[in-house]
């Protein structure tokens, strides 16, 4: 299984931007996504994660701004990102949980993305 994640970009504060991450490969079934988000000389942290039952969660600094979804017949997750500010500078990382196929069984897979930089200017 691999991800592509993209969408990052420069934005100016207040602005917005639309991240995505797209699983390929013997997906079976994609189980739990999220972003998380890695600023500079800060550890990595949650910013959302969305069930297969469509459940959201989110970092409280984000909520109201962000918005997780997920598009399950193209196993892609996005983050909608509005009113961001200079504190959201970050590489921001998806991951996505779930299993494939191997063979003639199915597997559990716990994949990230390479990240994706977004860098907000105030």
């Amino acid at each position: 299984v691999q991800l592509q994640a993209s969408g990052g970009d420069l934005v100016q504060a207040g602005g917005s931007l639309r991240l995505s991450c797209l699983a390929s490969g013997r997906i079976f079934s994609v189980n739990d996504m999220g972003w998380y988000r890695q600023a500079p000389g800060k550890q990595r942290e949650l910013v959302a994660t969305i069930t297969s039952g469509g459940n959201t969660a989110y970092a409280d600094s984000v909520k109201g701004r962000f918005t997780i979804s997920r598009d399950n017949a193209k196993n892609t997750v996005y983050l909608q990102m509005n009113s961001l500010k200079p504190e959201d500078i970050a590489v921001y990382y998806c991951n996505l949980k779930g299993r494939v196929v191997a063979g003639t069984v199915l597997e559990a897979f716990d994949r990230w993305g390479r990240g994706t930089l977004v860098t907000v200017s105030s």
